[in-house]
């Protein structure tokens, strides 16, 4: 998104929220202030004087801390070793690998987080990941902190740990830019709060007076649309109770090993049937990625049995689950479901390169491919609405709205979701639930990993909640209660609808 006289004051010892629809320019200011992108126009001032970044390099050296939306993280490296990357403690040469845990675990107890510096990046979970890359600004002396959706992939415990964290580092002097799309989270925490729309700055206000819905019709414009983009609970309302479709996918006992080759799921059972939306809960690494995994043949079952759409779930294959018409939003985007050089209409054609409409024959059907791309652009408000740019010019939120309009456009008969709302805005949330439920409607079995309660529990006809890799709760829609999902996320108690 390209910023259009933008403008934003940040002042010393606040927390400011900045908050827009997808594609509203609010990365492009951020990434401007880090020194990854140049302004073509207009004057960046700090403490009064002009400055210019060429790199990040040099808004590290002024104090400026990023932490992306996408992480920066070396996955083969420890957390204190990418925590300390490029200003390494050494000893006779080499890297004090002793002395650089000892300085992150110092660190991160200081700011309240859990971490292991001594594990291995991509053993750990997305939420944990997010700590890294928090852990990592702060120890780089850090006196101004962009978050950029720092709470997307964060427990309602973990995030509101994090708000804690961010109102000690106000209460210390130091400044925090908070990009959000969680507008009831942005007015807990935030002093003002700044509202971007299509590359302006539109509004700055005092987060004390304004609301949820006034915000909402700031970022959109005046008008119905964003008098509805009020949160999740009004967007999803209508769900019914649970279908008695035919069953799509029966499993029992299902066991599987997670990438730190240590058990992530034990035992796993649960029925999903046509027709209904089937919602899992549960704290970030209790197994919810590893069974998404294990049901699109991203993971192979140690144990268990099970039949999914008519074939049995030992020996499945990501093309093999794709034949038999699973369809599968995964948690990292990046990693999982597209290739972000690639054009945006190559990205809408991955796994269906062969088919009609975008292939006629032994040969790529150009005419075709582009008319569904931009039949699937428009329906999902994609920004920049223009299917040959790369993906990777995209914004995060229309990045997932290009993956959740090329699975929903394949008619699938099983769908796994996975934080199927990370990183969108609250009309893209509200769109996104929409289409979900369509989904639903057409005959299609969905389940949907969600660390966001309130979603889980908008959706859901059924919940199943697992903790430590195995199911402590099933609970009917008729008997769904936060409470009693809480406990059992959290292993207090074991509940059955």
């Amino acid at each position: 998104m390209s910023l259009e006289d933008a403008s934003l004051d940040i002042a010393p010892g606040e927390l400011l929220a900045v908050v827009g629809e997808n594609g509203a320019g609010k990365s492009s200011l951020m990434n401007v202030l880090y020194g990854l992108y140049h302004p073509d126009a207009g004057t960046f001032l700090m403490d009064g004087k002009p400055v210019r970044f060429k790199s990040p390099r040099d808004a590290i050296a002024r104090g400026i801390g990023m932490v992306h939306q996408h992480f920066m993280l070396v996955p083969t490296l420890t957390v204190a070793e990418n925590v300390v990357l490029g200003r390494e403690p050494t000893k006779r040469g080499l890297l004090d690998l002793d002395r650089a845990c000892d300085e992150v675990a110092a660190t991160a107890k200081r700011f309240g987080f859990q971490l292991d510096p001594r594990a291995r990046v991509d053993t750990l979970t997305v939420g944990s990941q997010q700590k890294v890359e928090i852990v990592k600004a702060l120890h780089r002396g850090a006196q101004v902190l962009i978050l950029d959706e720092p709470t997307a992939v964060l427990t309602p415990q973990e995030s509101d740990e994090l708000s804690q964290v961010m109102r000690g580092l106000v209460a210390q002097g130091r400044t925090v830019v908070l990009i959000s799309h969680k507008l009831k989270e942005v007015l807990g925490v935030a002093d003002r709060v700044a509202v971007m729309r299509r590359g302006r700055t539109v509004a700055v206000v005092r987060a004390s007076e304004t609301t949820v819905s006034a915000l909402a019709s700031l970022m959109v414009g005046e008008g119905s649309r964003g008098a509805a983009m009020t949160g999740v609970p009004a967007v999803a309302a209508g769900t019914q109770d649970a279908a008695t479709g035919p069953v799509v996918l029966e499993a029992k006992d299902l066991r599987a090993t997670g990438d730190n080759g240590r058990p992530a799921l034990q035992g796993v059972s649960l029925t999903v049937r046509a027709g209904e939306i089937v919602g899992i809960a549960g704290v970030d690494g209790n197994g919810q990625r590893e069974l998404a995994e294990v049901l699109t043949g991203l993971r192979k079952l140690d144990g268990g049995e099970g039949t999914l759409l008519g074939g049995p779930l030992a020996g499945l294959t990501p093309a093999l689950a794709k034949a038999r018409g699973v369809g599968h939003v995964p948690e990292d985007r990046l990693a999982r479901a597209v290739v972000k050089a690639m054009t945006v209409e190559e990205n809408v054609a991955l796994g269906r390169h062969r088919q009609p409409p975008f292939a006629r024959g032994p040969w790529v059907d150009f005419k075709g491919r582009r008319e569904r791309t931009n039949q699937l652009l428009s329906g999902y408000d994609v920004r920049p609405n223009d299917p040959v740019v790369a993906l990777q010019a995209l914004s995060g939120g229309n990045q997932q709205k290009v993956v959740v309009a090329r699975e929903l456009d394949a008619d699938p008969k099983l769908l796994v979701v996975v934080q199927p709302t990370r990183g969108l805005d609250i009309g893209a949330v509200a769109q996104v639930h929409e289409r979900l439920r369509d989904a639903k409607a057409r005959g299609a079995g969905v389940v949907m990993v969600s660390l966001d309660l309130e979603e889980v529990l908008a959706l859901s006809d059924r919940v199943y909640v697992l903790y430590e890799g195995r199911v402590t709760g099933h609970f009917p829609r008729k008997d769904l209660d936060e409470r009693a999902l809480g406990r059992c996320m959290l292993g207090a108690e074991a509940g059955h609808g």
